[in-house]
């Protein structure tokens, strides 16, 4: 027997080491190293060259029956021997890959056959993966416990193994096989595999561009090079894959620029020396540009006129030629034609391409087609939301004649549900007939159950923890169902609500709400907030809404609610009995104090034409509101409200919006109080975090601040000095009847990686006012002289002694007659109250975190008035079941 190896593993791109491990049951030792037979000679015997073969006998055999041997091999008694018959018998049997060994023998006519059989996979072991997880490789995997070893299955799981990390852009990996031999001839298959670091792709290169410089066509390929600042991004790595898809970019990109003969020549990906990165180099051949020729339209639909299309085309004779152009006016005419029902309206351009003027004349031929109707509607992939939730937004029934527009209004509508994944469409197929259509939406359910966690830190509000839970799609009907608690040392609130969408199954939503809350207003002394009066609101609300028509929805509410603010009398009553102080509370606040009653009717009258409520990338809203206060109760107002949001693409996938709302309270008593506003303290507009971003909470418009006052000695005489350290300053902001706000915001897209990590950035602009609110009556305190048994004595005045020092005194006068400088404690100042826009700028970051969905704002504040409060940091996080 002669042995011929099976050759070098590393054709197979791994590389074996040959070494030994030791395991517990057993020696490990390298897939191919072990008996690595070969197709052996059986050897000729002199005398046997022209023997009958009288009988077979095999020998070695343990799982397998002699005569299942027996039937993988050509040789059959009364057969002549040969040695041509002798070798294709062993061909025959390493052919089915169940034996290590096996050998051949013929004396004189008995033929032996001794065979070692192939082990049986015992378990499958993967050892040193740490970027591919063990459910991303198993399945490339496909030796499996109980079938029986061969190397040839191992090679291809190798290969496998190394081509999936190839994927990932891993080419530096390595995977060696190893076998630990167990009793009963069994084994375990150890893949060791060495990662290796992630291939990068180190540099591009372009070569024959004259037109455009390198660095704006890398612009336009998906893959980048590496760099520093791409730490985000997938497109660093190297992937054949995604090499074929920038060659068409490429393209793409000069036949938008007229360049209609442009091609790639080669496209060529060189690992560098050390093998650790890639070198990319085209070579391109721009061409000649050319221009628009003649273009029209031809129709051979009896509803279209040709001549009138042709005048709605953008591209123009003489413009330069613009492939994608070509492809949106296709598109724009097999839309116009589904408009009018025809569906499957076929638009082929024609081109006349004339190289000697470099031109391009397109003919968009509209074949002739049926105008169609819808046959069924098809809904696949629901196993929570019932059929009638999503059937019911569709804007096609069976039987109505197909539009384009409705089709994907249809398509809008349920992706705004939220329910389903982002990228839903309604497909359109042919059906039982040439004029019918079927339109299926195959939708994949998402989580809809939400569980939110936010919390938020600043150095006014110090912690607060807020928690909700709410379920959008309720037993699958489309219901929500909404609980929410929030707690910090300042306030506490607790509201469960829920609402029907489509009452009795009509275009007809009923929502209610009861809700519990309780605020410590504050104001802002000595680095602190403090508590100044406790506001206790409980009530409910109930909601009827119906649509006005697709893009217009009425809403009609009535609200019930009980307030009762307090105050500490411990802090701000004095007297017998103990009533409100205005020096120590404010006036604002001593009139803010009982309880009260609201009964409020309102209703909102909405145009929303988004293409999504959730998160539009285009079209607009506009609402208005209005509440009335005083049907019973005793507050009694009118309260108006304006929104209005706008949302396109300026370019790419940057997503703008455009947001702008104000509101207006009226009062409807006059309560007839000097230095009081008819609107109570608590019914007033406020305007700060959340709404603005860079602002504290109600840190923007009118408030009264206590500026407290020291005494300082200037040119030798005593004077009052205000303490402007802004720690050391009483704020309480007031509120005002009106308000407006405005915000610009650009969502910025990321790369794949990004995406991946569910990060995504935003550029914002922060805009608005609150106020208008009757002047309060301000006051300034003069300090008293504190007596030996702790009361309060006379008004005391400043004065400087004969040594220059500052003293204090009852006596007003000075001893040449002339008046003393009263000793002021503090000092009211009313701020705020203007007309004049806050602004503020600054980027936020929305990340889907393994925590949940976490938000981060970083602000800065351009413009403000003075007494605005200011906060550069919020974030808040949460989670979706």
């Amino acid at each position: 027997m002669e042995s011929r190896p099976l050759g070098n593993f590393k054709s197979f791109g791994v590389f074996l080491m040959g070494s030994t491990a030791l395991a517990a049951t057993g020696s490990m030792t390298p897939a191919f190293a072990q008996a690595a037979p070969a197709i052996p000679v059986a050897q000729p015997e002199a005398a046997a060259l022209a023997e009958i073969i009288q009988s077979i006998t095999v020998v070695g055999t343990q799982r397998l029956e002699a005569d299942t041997v027996r039937s993988y091999i050509r040789l059959r008694t009364g057969q002549q021997w040969t040695q041509v018959s002798a070798d294709q018998a062993l061909k025959d049997l390493y052919a089915t890959e169940l034996f290590a060994d096996v050998s051949v023998r013929n004396n004189s006519g008995a033929v032996v056959i001794e065979v070692r059989e192939n082990p049986v996979v015992n378990r499958i072991i993967l050892e040193g993966n740490k970027r591919i997880k063990n459910d991303k490789i198993e399945p490339e995997i496909k030796l499996a416990p109980r079938q029986i070893y061969s190397r040839s299955k191992v090679r291809a799981d190798v290969a496998r193994i190394v081509e999936l990390y190839k994927r990932q852009g891993r080419f530096a990996a390595v995977v060696e096989p190893k076998l630990v031999q167990l009793d009963q001839n069994r084994v375990d298959i150890v893949f060791e595999i060495t990662e290796g670091p992630k291939s990068k792709v180190q540099q591009i290169n372009i070569i024959g561009n004259d037109k455009f410089s390198d660095g704006q066509l890398r612009g336009e390929m998906v893959t980048k090079q590496a760099r520093f600042y791409r730490f985000f991004s997938s497109g660093t790595s190297y992937d054949p894959d995604r090499l074929a898809f920038d060659q068409q970019k490429l393209r793409q990109f000069y036949l938008t620029q007229g360049y209609a003969d442009f091609r790639v020549v080669s496209a060529v990906a060189e690992l560098t020396p050390d093998k650790q990165d890639f070198i990319i180099t085209y070579v391109v051949e721009e061409g000649s540009r050319y221009k628009f020729g003649d273009v029209r339209v031809e129709s051979q639909i009896r509803d279209f006129d040709s001549g009138r299309l042709t005048a709605t085309l953008r591209m123009k004779k003489g413009d330069y030629y613009n492939a994608k152009m070509v492809e949106d006016t296709v598109e724009s005419l097999s839309e116009t034609a589904g408009l009018f029902g025809y569906a499957f309206a076929d638009v082929n351009p024609d081109f006349q391409r004339d190289k000697e003027t470099l031109t391009m004349g397109i003919t968009f031929n509209v074949a002739e087609s049926p105008r169609v109707f819808v046959e069924r509607v098809d809904i696949n992939g629901n196993t929570l939301t019932q059929d009638k939730v999503v059937r019911r937004e569709f804007r096609l029934n069976e039987g109505d004649g197909f539009n384009s527009i409705q089709v994907k209004r249809t398509a809008e509508r349920i992706k705004s549900l939220g329910y389903f994944q982002e990228d839903l469409e309604v497909e359109q197929a042919q059906g039982s007939a040439p004029d019918r259509i079927v339109l299926t939406t195959n939708i994949e359910e998402k989580a809809t159950g939400e569980l939110s966690l936010s919390a938020g830190f600043s150095s006014i509000e110090n912690f607060i923890f807020q928690g909700s839970i709410r379920q959008r799609n309720f037993r699958g009907l489309g219901q929500e169902l909404r609980t929410n608690i929030s707690y910090s040392s300042y306030s506490k609130s607790a509201e469960i609500g829920f609402t029907e969408p489509y009452l009795f199954d009509r275009s007809m939503a009923i929502s209610g709400d009861i809700f519990r809350r309780d605020l410590n207003s504050f104001n802002f002394f000595n680095n602190q907030r403090n508590t100044t009066y406790q506001q206790a609101t409980t009530g409910f609300q109930l909601r009827l809404g119906v649509p006005v028509n697709e893009y217009i929805y009425f809403q009609a509410r009535y609200g019930l609610s009980q307030d009762d603010v307090t105050l500490d009398e411990n802090t701000f009553f004095s007297g017998n009995p103990p009533t409100c102080d205005p020096i120590l509370a404010g006036r604002f606040l001593c009139d803010a104090i009982g309880k009260r009653m609201t009964s409020s009717l309102g209703y909102t009258l909405l145009y929303d034409d988004r293409d999504n409520r959730i998160r539009p990338t285009r079209g607009q809203s506009l609402g208005i509101s209005q509440d009335f206060a005083g049907l019973g109760g005793s507050v009694k107002y009118i309260k108006t409200r304006i929104n209005a949001d706008k949302y396109w693409k300026p370019f790419g996938n940057f997503v703008f919006g455009l947001s702008f709302e104000s509101g207006y309270i009226h009062p409807l008593e006059n309560r007839g109080l000097s230095g009081i506003d008819d609107v109570r303290l608590t019914d007033r507009f406020y305007l700060g975090e959340p709404q603005m971003r860079g602002f504290d909470i109600r840190g923007v418009g009118p408030r009264v601040q206590r500026i407290f006052q020291e005494g300082k000695i200037v040119n030798g005489v005593a004077v009052n000095n205000p303490i402007t350290d802004r720690n050391q300053i009483q704020d309480d902001a007031i509120g005002g009847r009106f308000y407006y706000m405005g915000r610009g915001e650009l969502q910025i897209p990321l790369g794949s990686g990004a995406k991946e990590l569910g990060l995504r950035p935003s550029l914002f602009i922060d805009v608005g006012s609150v106020f208008d609110v009757t002047r309060p009556v301000l006051q300034s305190v003069q300090q008293r002289e504190v007596l030996a048994d702790g009361t309060q004595g006379g008004l005391l005045y400043y004065f400087v002694d004969s040594a220059g020092a500052l003293q204090t005194s009852t006596t007003a006068v000075n001893g040449d007659g002339s008046a003393r400088v009263a000793a002021f404690r503090f000092k009211e100042e009313f701020l705020g109250d203007t007309w004049k826009p806050r602004l503020s700028v600054g980027f936020g970051v929305n990340w889907n975190s393994p925590f949940g969905p976490f938000r981060i704002d970083l602000a800065r504040v351009l413009l403000k008035q003075p007494g605005d409060d200011t906060k550069s940091f919020t974030f808040n996080v949460g989670t979706q079941f």
